[in-house]
């Protein structure tokens, strides 16, 4: 019998329908719920709509955009998901420089949009990433040491708050909530629409890595921690623990965005850490940056992960960084084995006063990410003790992490997510916008008493 919900336009679609194994997968496989409904929005009204269903209905409430969560918490099991992907319009007026999202988009579909009149925002590097979901965590991108993050682009958000309500989030209407859902996640609402600011961008990006056997990347390593301080806005420097050839190797370089003459320029100083066994200078479009770890990241594959902040870099933590987490470095399967790097941080980013957004860290010199990508199920407990290994072995040197990033749910994460001071003031905008907790699947802040 076919479902229907009071004021909902938009397709509905359950367990006997067609495409509903379709509808209901996400990025990561290990990924297997099933929901009672997917609601496929088309406006936020739809979404009021679902919300009201599904709270009627004693429901769970999963929010799905791109998928990319590891954890998959946009399937509720036995719940009703609402699919924003239908609602992946962006508009650009190029004379403002402005762009309007819609809560399902892409990145790919913002950033091309954006490029064909020479403006972007930061985004990630993956191009099948929701919007939403990169930017209510925060949003880390190859232009955030220029522009900030992600979330320090968004003038405004259109919000479905938990009592079906429709509101717009800015720095003065609403702006406690504006605050939250700058780094808070989907904890306050169901976010319909975006709107950056965007920048110039002419275009022009350059990968440069200098690839190091692992026995010889510690002085390397140390001479690239000492660039990060001084180095320019338009490198995020980069350094990649991982397996070629069956062997450990370090990529170390930079990404540039911007003059490709002044990107060159900076060249010699990164080859100052020493000489390399391989060397890759990569001039290419933005559009081809922002879409360079598509092919790594594809759908269909089994994930998890680990992530840290760091806001210094010892020679300890280079030490465990090459290491990986393995037990010993004699007779190891490297390909078995998790990978992982670091992404400078700084710049744009840390020039946001703190207190100005849920996002925290603004400190860190340098995210850590790790992780392990698998297609057998049975290797699951090995590849996913791999990641964990990884991220103990970093987690000494760490000051906190990526809501964005984490693997596993609590208050253990969220905590280190966010601290002490910013939960508090994150529980009492969760107590005003969403007093029972409606929204909990995600990182949750628990609504103040």
């Amino acid at each position: 019998m076919q479902q229907t919900i009071p004021g909902f336009d938009g397709a509905l679609i359950g367990p006997e329908d067609d495409g509903y194994d379709t509808h209901r997968e996400v990025w990561n496989a290990i990924v297997d719920r099933h929901p009672a409904l997917i609601a496929r929005c088309t406006s936020a009204a739809d979404v009021a709509a679902a919300i009201r269903h599904a709270r009627e209905k004693g429901l769970e409430i999963g929010v799905k955009c791109g998928g990319h969560g590891v954890l998959g918490l946009s399937v509720p099991q036995d719940g009703l998901m609402i699919d924003l992907t239908p609602m992946g319009h962006v508009r650009v007026d190029a004379d403002a420089r402005r762009a309007v999202v819609g809560g399902g988009a892409l990145l790919r579909s913002l950033d091309r949009a954006a490029q064909a009149h020479g403006l972007a925002t930061t985004a990630g590097n993956v191009s099948h990433t929701g919007v939403g979901g990169l930017t209510l965590g925060g949003g880390m991108g190859w232009l955030a040491r220029q522009a900030g993050l992600a979330c320090d682009n968004v003038e405004a958000y259109t919000v479905v708050t938990a009592d079906g309500e429709t509101v717009r989030a800015t720095a003065t209407d609403h702006p406690d909530l504006f605050w939250g859902l700058r780094g808070g996640g989907g904890n306050f609402g169901v976010v319909t629409e975006f709107e950056f600011r965007l920048h110039p961008v002419g275009g022009h990006a350059l990968v440069v890595e200098l690839t190091f056997e692992a026995e010889n990347a510690r002085e390397p390593m140390r001479r690239w921690r000492d660039l990060l301080p001084a180095a320019p806005q338009p490198a995020t420097l980069t350094a990649d623990a991982v397996t070629a050839d069956g062997r450990p190797v370090v990529i170390i370089g930079y990404v540039w965005v911007g003059d490709p003459d002044e990107g060159m320029a900076y060249l010699p100083t990164m080859r100052s850490i020493g000489t390399p066994r391989d060397e890759s200078v990569s001039p290419m479009t933005y559009l081809a940056l922002q879409s360079i770890g598509d092919a790594n990241h594809h759908h269909g594959k089994r994930r998890y992960s680990a992530g840290h902040y760091l806001t210094e870099l010892s020679d300890a933590a280079i030490e465990a960084f090459l290491t990986r987490g393995a037990p010993s470095t004699d007779g190891v399967d490297w390909s078995q084995v998790a990978a992982g790097g670091f992404q400078a941080y700084g710049g744009a980013i840390g020039e946001v006063p703190n207190e100005d957004s849920a996002f925290s860290h603004r400190d860190a010199l340098v995210e850590f990410f790790g992780g392990q990508t698998w297609s057998d199920p049975s290797e699951d407990d090995e590849r996913m003790a791999s990641a964990r290994a990884f991220g103990a072995a970093l987690e000494p040197f760490a000051s906190g992490v990526y809501v964005n990033v984490l693997s596993e749910t609590g208050d253990a994460g969220v905590k280190r997510a966010y601290g002490d001071a910013k939960l508090a003031r994150l529980a009492e905008v969760k107590r005003r916008y969403d007093p029972d907790n409606v929204f909990h699947l995600n990182q949750n802040i628990a609504p103040a008493p």
